[in-house]
């Protein structure tokens, strides 16, 4: 009699979505198949399948997960009151930049806004990734107009923030793409500028 063939167990989902954003930075997504995924981590192509139903859906959990481990360090960061909030605001600033071109994070962020216009799934899935963003820097903006460090004249909190946010994705693109001349140091200090004329010294 057949020895009963033993099942390999299931990746952690851990390894999955990490193994899948090294290679949607290194390959895109257009060029990474489930079978290719699948063989390197030891899975079928039809167990990813089963799983994530489509490279689509794949993408956004992928970068779901990967915003969830930068939101940790963000929320931490926030929550430094042995910083003043200007300076909080530099290093919300500082995580949200790209490390340098290809930075895997920022590879996600611009396959899924190039999918997006045909997918309202991936529309919906971008906008509840980006929220935390949005309410954090609310929040800390809040914070800096309460204790009088920052002023927003006739500008609502909401509205400076979706500012910011539009200010931080025209610098990273350059950076992550690795435009000549854009630099995380010069995203920055470009930062650090514009903050102050939109707050308000």
């Amino acid at each position: 009699m057949a020895e009963p063939r033993t099942r390999r167990p299931a990746r952690p989902r851990e390894e999955v979505f990490a193994t899948a954003r090294a290679a949607i930075a290194e390959h895109g997504l257009a060029k990474l198949t489930m079978a290719g995924l699948g063989k390197q981590l030891q899975m079928s192509a039809g167990h990813l399948l089963y799983y994530f139903g489509s490279k689509d859906q794949l993408l956004l959990e992928t970068l779901r997960w990967s915003e969830e481990q930068l939101g940790e360090r963000r929320r931490a960061v926030l929550a430094d009151r042995g910083t003043t909030v200007r300076q909080r605001l530099a290093a919300y600033g500082a995580l949200y930049l790209p490390e340098g071109p290809g930075d895997p994070r920022w590879v996600l962020w611009l396959e899924v806004w190039g999918r997006s216009p045909a997918s309202a799934e991936i529309r919906q899935g971008q906008l509840e990734i980006e929220a935390p963003w949005q309410a954090d820097l609310v929040a800390l903006l809040e914070e800096g107009v309460a204790g009088g460090e920052f002023g927003l004249g006739s500008t609502g909190v909401a509205e400076r923030a979706v500012q910011l946010r539009a200010l931080l994705d025209g610098l990273a693109v350059p950076v992550a793409i690795g435009l000549p001349g854009a630099d995380r140091a010069t995203a920055e200090a470009q930062l650090d500028s514009v903050a102050r004329a939109l707050l308000r010294d």
